[in-house]
């Protein structure tokens, strides 16, 4: 058996996967960001690690023989997140995550000290990205930055208390902006303009490779050998291309996660930073992907049925009652609840409904919500079609991926048949299995295997023209507000 460990932003996700390919059973832990000041987002990871350790054991009680067969673990997480510690390995300061904000001068500062910046890392300089907080814990808390032994990503942090050992690999390394992504190795030069140096960073190893062995007391906490391997794992975007078998040129997937993801796998590095396209390493050796961003997918979902009293199944329900007819009636929604990436790099951008009347309700402002989302991913496609990334039928991944009414819209906006697969939702989690088993010897033939498809959705021409008739007036709407979005800047700071 293979265990797959996802860490995300909002839960800890664990699978146990069979060698036939069968999810055996999952098992979760929820987590709260906290959010101390604005545009702020940080965790504790002693909470990660804890919620972990409650996530096995509560898998391990539902399948107690089959998690005693344990031979690999493979993990996945959240990128970008910085955790510091100091010479003892102790945690210094809250983990600062992906949709954190807080670091914008300091991607200015980075930017100005790394002229290679951009064609080595291979993406812009965004707040969300590691190097830029270190930036900021270097000015503003300089005692905790002179005390940073070494910096870890969150699922390295797992890693650590797994193994003892500090590892991470390129997919989730390539986030940082520290890794030269050609080469798939941490650069010096853009180390060294953040005033660190390879001994702050953690050795990497391909995500398929092994990192380590349990640690024995772990092993007899959990009813498990002494020589489980370990692998590297990836961040949350490779190994959900993982899951879903996405590993060869050409195939693509899009995540409706917390945040979204529209990520299409190539076999050589492509960077665009210019429209804040994203270059990163695969988990898995000479592949890289190129992906667009969008900082509130799913999560604007959650926060549209918490504002109006509901849950997300009587809402979607609500909002698939509704009359074609009246679907131009509902209004602009800009889904920029935590800045932007994809393609504004935009991180005081925020949320707005424009266009109610009297006649919007709640399954108006649900549908607004939706397709907002979609609008931006879709300003994600025309972004990597601007690259030159071609994009075929894609895989749906993540909690939205359950909705068959937000996965036709995608492709009807997309103009491009998208894919439903059996337990698409826990796809990272399942690619960090995937990972894991290869890692302890499985073959990638075997173990690389697209799921079967569930439901396929074919564009509908009508919506799609539609649709692009609305994303017209969603981009201007967003020309038009942005800049007052700017006098935020001395309000939040």
């Amino acid at each position: 058996m293979y265990l797959g460990i996802d860490l995300g932003t909002s839960e800890v996700k664990v699978l146990l996967l069979a060698p036939e390919g069968r999810v055996i059973g999952t098992a979760g832990t929820p987590f709260v960001v906290s959010r101390p000041h604005a545009r702020w987002a940080e965790q504790n990871p002693a909470d990660w690690w804890d919620g972990t350790r409650r996530a096995l054991a509560a898998l391990r009680a539902a399948h107690p023989h089959e998690f005693a067969q344990v031979r690999g673990i493979g993990l996945s997480g959240q990128m970008h997140g910085a955790v510091l510690l100091d010479a003892e390995d102790r945690v210094l300061r809250p983990a600062i995550l992906w949709n954190d904000m807080r670091a914008v001068d300091e991607c200015a500062e980075l930017t100005a000290r790394a002229p290679q910046l951009h064609r080595i890392a291979g993406n812009l300089a965004m707040p969300g990205f590691t190097a830029p907080k270190l930036l900021w814990v270097a000015r503003h808390e300089p005692d905790l930055f002179r005390q940073t032994a070494c910096v870890l990503l969150p699922k390295d942090y797992l890693r650590l208390q797994l193994t003892g050992g500090k590892v991470s690999d390129p997919s989730d390394a390539a986030g940082t902006l520290w890794l030269d992504v050609a080469k798939r190795d941490w650069s010096d030069a853009l180390l060294d303009a953040c005033n660190m140096t390879r001994a702050q960073m953690p050795s990497l190893a391909e995500g398929s490779a092994p990192s380590g062995t349990l640690l024995p007391a772990l092993a007899r906490e959990f009813g498990l050998r002494d020589d489980v391997i370990v692998a590297a794992g990836g961040g949350d975007n490779a190994t959900s291309a993982i899951g879903i078998g996405a590993t060869q040129p050409g195939d693509g997937f899009v995540s409706l996660g917390t945040s979204g993801v529209l990520c299409v796998v190539g076999d050589r590095f492509r960077p665009n930073p210019a429209l804040a396209v994203h270059a990163f390493c695969h988990a898995i050796p000479d592949r890289w992907h190129q992906m667009s961003v969008v900082l509130s997918a799913a999560s604007c979902l959650r926060w549209v049925c918490k504002l109006t009293g509901t849950n997300e199944p009587t809402l979607l329900a609500e909002i698939e009652q509704l009359a074609p007819a009246t679907l131009g009636e509902a209004p602009i929604f800009l889904p920029y609840l935590s800045g932007e990436r994809t393609p504004h790099n935009d991180p005081y951008a925020q949320g707005v409904f424009f266009g109610m009347t009297h006649a919007t309700d709640r399954a108006l402002l649900g549908y607004a919500v939706l397709e907002g989302v979609t609008l931006a991913l879709t300003d994600g496609l025309d972004a990597l079609a601007a690259a030159g990334t071609e994009v075929g039928a894609l895989s749906m991944l993540g909690g939205g991926a359950r909705s068959g009414y937000w996965a036709q819209m995608v492709a009807d906006a997309f103009d491009t048949p998208t894919r439903q697969h059996g337990g698409g939702e826990t796809g990272a989690a399942l690619g960090a299995a995937r990972l894991g088993w290869l890692a302890a010897g499985g073959h990638a033939a075997d173990v690389l295997t697209k799921p079967p498809i569930v439901a396929e959705y074919t564009p509908n021409a009508a919506r799609h023209a539609a649709l692009r008739e609305r994303l017209g007036a969603y981009r201007a709407l967003y020309r038009h507000v942005r800049p007052l979005f700017e006098p935020s800047r001395e309000r939040l700071v």
